[in-house]
């Protein structure tokens, strides 16, 4: 067993360090007081406190991986801060600002700002003046990788232990000592491992970073002097922020399918609010209203010191045309004015999905998708409500058709009598329970359809490719949609089949 890490009485005692042995360092100090290290709980933290740093950027990875973190180096993070730096008064001032809130929050951190992640992480780790770069960090220079890697040591390229071992065995001390050494030496010793990471640290190979999040296409943000805490004060803001995306969104052409609503507190908590769509949508008075409801149930704590509102999934949305008469275009302007979207049926049913998503979640709201096809059980498609609808949808039922208001999954066999093979029945039974017919209209011959490949096989399976179909009344009002095999055949009793319910 192994120390993975020890605080700064311990180190300052007996000199106990990360990777040591505990049994060498019960030796040094008998009185050491030791916990079993807990991994998961440290990715845990790591992993919340990346999600908290994202006030800075939106490229946050995590280091946690490699001998470092085996041997209790200490876990650390990685932000691409490419672009954000202006955000926060210059790469100097969001360092400073770093550290300051880390340090406030318990964490000994060292933080340190180059050219490359090699880089950053070398210095971070084993530069030099660690305890004035905790209150400060430090900022490599553009151009100056090279020279402030050079006298730092070997283990400050991320390189495996029996690596470093065997080059410090060679004479190699520092960094800087490999500068003038022909690659091919180190190679054939040692393989690629030692040169690619010499070659990342100082900017001649690429070391991509993945984030820990995805980075959304589009994304804005408002920080504040004090934190904020009321609700009125985090309305105001997000009305303001989604105002300010929605440009963003119309100048790309763009509209939003789901939002990310990131508060950061004050005490290193974050709050998220993520709301979906079921249609590229800009309108910020819509996105308001969902949400409205969640913005409710935050826990503000000590305040809120900085809002982020982040497009993470984006669609095309052609700008809407308006009508050429006058009047209408300027009821049409209105209309746009006020919620930003078009006011005809499908934009409306767009918004009542929204909503009811925003309650229930879009994956439990569902609808019916009109579909080309005169069999009972094809006409009509039950799926989620955000996703597209079919190819061969519809727009409006066929007239002059009346259909049961509940549709049975599958029609259930009856057994019925008719006084004529090919007459309504006058009475039938269903789940045990007997049915006088006192009304009755029909029939209705449904066929298969012969246009599509299936249309030669039976329907629903039975032993006929056509159906008759009837509305019948019983003695106690319920109206049920009952079919017969057709055409009749002599000598063969018709079957009966039961496939939907009348209000």
């Amino acid at each position: 067993m192994r120390v993975a890490a020890a605080n700064r009485a311990a180190e300052a005692a007996a000199g106990i360090v990360p990777g040591l042995a505990l049994a060498d360092a019960r030796a040094r100090l008998p009185d050491l007081r030791a916990v079993p290290a807990a991994g998961g709980a440290d990715m845990e933290a790591l992993a919340a406190l990346g999600d908290w740093c994202g006030r800075w950027t939106p490229w946050v990875a995590l280091d946690a991986a490699g001998p470092h973190a085996v041997l209790g180096a200490g876990h650390g993070l990685w932000l691409d801060i490419t672009g954000c730096a202006h955000l926060f008064g210059g790469e100097a001032a969001l360092l400073n600002d770093m550290a300051r809130r880390l340090a406030r929050f318990g964490f000994a951190a060292r933080a340190a700002l180059a050219d490359t992640p090699g880089a950053a992480w070398a210095v971070s780790h084993h530069g030099a003046a660690k305890r004035e770069r905790a209150r400060h960090g430090h900022v490599v220079a553009p151009g100056k990788t090279g020279a402030a890697l050079a006298k730092l040591p070997l283990k400050g390229l991320r390189l495996a232990a029996a690596e470093a071992d065997g080059l410090e065995r060679l004479g190699f001390r520092a960094i800087g000592d490999l500068y003038g050494i022909p690659r091919g030496a180190l190679a054939r010793r040692f393989g690629e491992g030692v040169m690619r990471r010499l070659d990342q640290a100082l900017g001649r190979e690429d070391e991509p970073l993945s984030p820990r999040r995805p980075v959304a296409p589009h994304r804005v943000r408002q920080d504040f002097a004090e934190p904020i805490a009321s609700r009125e004060a985090i309305a105001v803001t997000a009305r303001r922020l989604l105002g300010e995306l929605a440009g963003v969104l119309e100048a790309a052409g763009q509209g939003a399918r789901r939002l990310e609503l990131t508060l950061y507190r004050g005490d290193g908590k974050v709050e998220r609010i993520a709301v979906g769509t079921s249609a590229p949508v800009r309108a910020p008075s819509h996105l308001m209203r969902l949400l409205a409801e969640p913005l409710g149930a935050l826990d503000a704590g000590f305040g809120f010191d900085s809002v982020a509102l982040a497009a993470s999934i984006c669609e095309a949305l052609a700008p809407a045309q308006l009508a050429l008469d006058r009047q209408t275009a300027t009821t049409q302007s209105n209309l746009l004015a006020q919620d930003g979207t078009d006011n005809d049926n499908d934009s409306e049913v767009a918004r009542l999905i929204d909503r009811l998503g925003g309650r229930l979640g879009l994956a439990n709201v569902r609808r019916l998708a009109l579909f080309q096809s005169h069999i009972p059980e094809r006409a009509a498609l039950s799926g989620v409500a955000a996703a597209p609808p079919p190819s061969a949808q519809i727009s409006h039922w066929p007239a002059g058709r009346q259909r049961p208001l509940r549709l049975l999954p599958r029609p259930e066999a009856v057994e019925a009598v008719a006084m004529l093979p090919d007459a309504p029945p006058l009475m039938f039974r269903w789940r045990r329970m007997l049915h006088r017919v006192t009304k009755a209209e029909g029939p209705e011959r449904i066929a298969a359809e012969w246009w599509h490949a299936e249309g030669a096989q039976p329907l629903g399976g039975e032993a006929d490719s056509m159906r008759d179909y009837y509305r019948v009344e019983d003695d106690r009002g319920r109206r049920f949609w009952l079919y017969r095999d057709a055409p009749y055949r002599p000598g063969m009793a018709p079957g009966w089949w039961l496939h939907g319910l009348f209000g």
